[in-house]
């Protein structure tokens, strides 16, 4: 067992239970999956130390940089802004986030699962008006929504979608094709 399963032993156990499995799609030719503690201190770099591992088990370390950053964006918004629905955060139950790699030959997709039925603000593109720059230096950039674009931007291809058990996953996908690590 590696030292990403010991920090998270108690609830990778838990990985089988339905709501956090990850979605079913026809069989990647590699597979990972990690459930974490959203409210852990460390969840996020063990998600990112997680992608590190499998791109450079599967011959993908030229995706390293831009997939850290989309399962950073990706897990911190699950962590930030995921309030499970119904009963388990009003019984302080922990909340969980499943993180999953998975590699076609031509594909790589990340998907974040967390307990909230919510859709994600994915941005939708609006345009900035250029008088807003001259004003306040901050003001062109929207509050909210940077890390979805932060992804939409670095990533081939980002959506979501709901479970059917009430939860979502949000997935984004990196084209490959086919070339692995030489």
């Amino acid at each position: 067992m590696d030292t990403r399963e010991v920090a998270h032993e108690p609830l990778l156990r838990a990985a089988g239970q339905a709501s956090l499995d990850p979605t079913t799609l026809s069989a990647p030719t590699q597979f990972r999956a990690i459930v974490l503690d959203a409210d852990a201190l460390d969840t996020a770099r063990v998600a990112r130390r997680s992608a590190a591992e499998a791109l450079h088990d599967w011959g993908l370390s030229g995706l390293l940089d831009d997939v850290a950053l989309c399962v950073s964006e990706l897990v911190g918004n699950a962590v930030h802004h995921a309030t499970p629905d119904g009963w388990q955060r009003m019984l302080g139950g922990p909340r969980r986030i499943t993180v999953a790699f998975r590699a076609w030959p031509k594909w790589f997709f990340i998907e974040v699962c967390d307990e909230d039925s919510t859709p994600p603000m994915l941005p939708i593109g609006d345009l900035l008006d250029p008088a807003v720059f001259g004003t306040a230096p901050g003001s062109a950039l929207p509050d909210h929504g940077r890390g979805l674009f932060i992804v939409q931007s670095l990533a081939d291809a980002t959506w979501w979608a709901p479970r059917d058990t009430g939860d979502k996953s949000v997935f984004c996908r990196f084209d490959t094709n086919g070339e692995a690590d030489r």
